[in-house]
């Protein structure tokens, strides 16, 4: 599925849906990104699109059914620059090297993608780990063993 002048908000939503939402497309990864694309997320720098598809993967298997939903999409006149507000959703299987316990967590974050050639090219996360880990951390000192 290549793709073709799609607006700012079309490539994000598709990006999301595609390997964000079951059953994780991590392929379509190829179809939105630039083979160059680098991502900053937890303050660490992640280069090359076949790097990113395994920092997916690698993340995809600590939130089981992952699922992201955009909830804002902002973008310049431009449209070099998007700017998503997001929530992400899935089951625990071992976050931030916690037990795994299969409870359902959600958390929210904002990405700040630059567009080159109508494929993502370079991205800046920052997400509520702080609180997503207190959750977690939580959950595991409440559970009976």
């Amino acid at each position: 599925m290549e793709k073709s002048n799609n607006t700012p908000q079309e490539l994000v939503t598709q990006f999301f849906e595609s390997v964000w939402h079951s059953p994780h497309d991590l392929d379509a990864i190829d179809n939105f990104m630039t083979e160059d694309y680098r991502i900053t997320t937890a303050g660490s720098l992640i280069s090359g699109r076949e790097n990113f598809k395994n920092w997916v993967k690698g993340f995809q298997q600590l939130l089981l059914d992952a699922k992201t939903e955009s909830i804002d999409l902002i973008f310049d006149p431009s449209q070099s620059k998007v700017v998503s507000r997001w929530v992400c959703t899935g089951r625990n299987n071992g976050l931030f090297a916690l037990k795994p316990d299969y409870k359902f967590v959600s958390f929210t974050g904002i990405a700040i993608w630059t567009i080159r050639d109508n494929k993502l090219a370079e991205c800046w996360v920052e997400r509520s780990a702080y609180e997503l880990f207190q959750q977690l951390k939580e959950n595991s000192q409440n559970q009976f063993v």
